[in-house]
């Protein structure tokens, strides 16, 4: 930030370092006559460096002749830190021709020297190699660091056009990881979006909005991997012909790396890498469908100009089971009534007053294992779905809202007693003892809504100070508002710092999720 300054690489010297200690008296007499000695015999014609019995060229000396920039000079090694400020110090002090500097080793640590100039000029020449030296040391590392943000950088410079396949949520966590924090809106996030990628296609909105591709993927079926055995059996199965009979097949070439080979051939969905081949090839075949001839624009940079795509630009499904699609040049949303709408109706209604949250229970729970146990002690209609939110906590949906409070009442009693009774009721199979912890969504909202970030979920909790079996959101008796009660008296209470917390439509954290992670596992296993 402040180039012209010698703090910013190190240079800065200690010509005023002040000689407080006896020992630091003695050591900096003994540096200033090692100095002027090697100094002297630089200067002296007949003399070379081997008169001077404290100097060597051989490694893992203290002092080691060196040269640098092609100038005579000393390397410094095995001081402390104290020791070579005052090395400094002296050198300023009492050696004009002489100049402290530091670079770059070939170790991590960086390597002091002090070296000879022959005049100011020369000096001044030195300091100038040694800060862009440094420099360009800083700026590599900074270049290494940045990783896959060049990759980023060079699609948003270049206004390349961005494929997706039901990518609304593709978008916006490489916007998170990549851009910066999510905007609280999603007016500024549409907004920011469209200034960085202008054009983006969603393959699900085009095969939805033709008539030939809905017939073609039996309706509603637009899920991407048997979109691709639809669109491109050439590809997926080998078979050399196309069901969009009146277009020829689109051959797709590309290159695979030895280690990836073995997954490639064989097609491994959900492998980032291919989904984004079906996803092209996708894309291919139908723009070929449609009549777009791409190489007329690629060489002109305006393939979004193409008026044959421009009912599909910027268009992107919300979600699996709200049914709307938000055109990103304008932020609006609206409803789709294409075929992918009518996929909310598989899924039930999200009712967040009969959702609770339990996470820490056994691992390899599974999600049918879990409603099998819950039904039989609140029959069999109690809960409408279960999903996991990871390999530890899962969602509950209840079919009527009085059978959460039911629920966290029954667990926080067999929580308490180890009588036969409890030790033989059905919810223990799913209970993991003092490590299985349960609340309502408003409280799941809270802890997501924290700065801190964890991978687990039971991780994230304990790391903003829940800690407790059963949690609660009551909006009755002492409490106003929906703040959270806790029914187990001798663990700890919510930390204070929870009471700061802020709630954010997009979040902040590696937890933080909506309720549309109901449908993770199925909307991975049809994407």
């Amino acid at each position: 930030m402040d180039e012209s300054s010698d703090s910013v690489f190190g240079l800065s010297e200690d010509a005023d370092f002040p000689l407080v200690r006896m020992a630091d008296v003695l050591f900096a007499e003994r540096m200033k006559n090692t100095i002027r000695e090697w100094r002297d015999s630089l200067l002296s014609k007949g003399s070379s460096s081997s008169e001077i019995k404290q100097i060597s060229t051989a490694p893992g000396q203290r002092f080691q002749m060196v040269f640098f920039k092609t100038r005579p000079g000393i390397a410094l090694s095995d001081f402390t830190s104290r020791q070579l400020r005052v090395i400094r110090a002296i050198t300023k002090k009492h050696f004009k021709d002489l100049a402290y500097i530091r670079v770059a080793g070939e170790s991590t640590s960086p390597q002091q020297l002090i070296v000879y100039t022959d005049s100011n000029d020369d000096r001044d020449l030195l300091m100038k190699e040694v800060k862009d030296g440094l420099r360009k040391e800083a700026e590599m590392k900074v270049e290494s660091a940045v990783g896959f943000r060049h990759v980023i950088d060079l699609l948003s410079s270049e206004k390349k056009l961005i494929i997706g396949h039901n990518c609304f949520l593709d978008v916006a966590h490489m916007y998170s990881k990549f851009i910066g924090p999510l905007p609280s809106t999603a007016e500024d996030y549409v907004s920011s979006l469209q200034k960085l990628f202008p054009t983006i296609v969603d393959t699900k909105i085009l095969l939805n909005a033709n008539g030939v591709f809905r017939q073609t993927l039996n309706k509603s079926n637009t899920s991407l991997s048997r979109a691709f055995v639809s669109i491109c059996p050439h590809i997926a199965l080998g078979i050399k012909t196309s069901s969009l009979a009146d277009r020829p097949c689109v051959e797709v070439e590309v290159q695979v790396d030895e280690k990836r080979s073995s997954n490639w051939n064989s097609g491994a969905k959900h492998e980032a890498g291919y989904d984004a081949f079906m996803t092209g090839c996708i894309f291919a075949q139908a723009c070929n469908h449609l009549g777009i001839d791409f190489t007329l624009h690629v060489l002109a940079g305006d393939s979004a100009k193409e008026t044959k795509l421009q009912n599909y630009i910027n268009r992107l499904y919300l979600s699996w089971v709200s049914g709307n699609v938000i055109d990103l040049s304008s932020g609006k949303c609206t409803p789709d009534s294409s075929a992918s709408s009518n996929l909310k109706s598989r899924y039930q209604d999200i009712s967040f007053p009969s959702i609770i949250l339990l996470w820490g229970l056994p691992s390899k729970l599974k999600a049918r294992e879990i409603k099998a146990c819950i039904t039989q002690a609140f029959g069999p209609n109690s809960v409408s779905s279960v999903y996991h939110l990871d390999e530890s906590a899962v969602f509950i949906q209840f079919s009527k809202p009085e059978l959460v409070s039911k629920f966290l009442e029954m667990k926080d009693t067999l929580s308490r007693n180890s009588d036969p009774i409890s030790v033989l009721h059905p919810l223990s199979n799913i209970l993991n003892g003092e490590y299985t912890h349960a609340a309502t969504y408003d409280v799941y909202k809270q802890i997501c809504s924290s700065s801190i970030s964890k991978k687990l979920f039971a991780d994230q909790a304990e790391a903003i100070g829940i800690k407790h079996k059963t949690v609660s959101s009551r909006g009755d008796g002492g409490k106003k508002g929906n703040q959270v009660c806790v029914e187990e008296t001798e663990v700890s209470m919510f930390d204070e710092k929870a009471d700061d917390l802020m709630s954010s439509p997009y979040g902040c954290s590696g937890t933080d999720r909506s309720m549309e992670s109901f449908y993770l596992d199925e909307v991975l296993a049809s994407k």
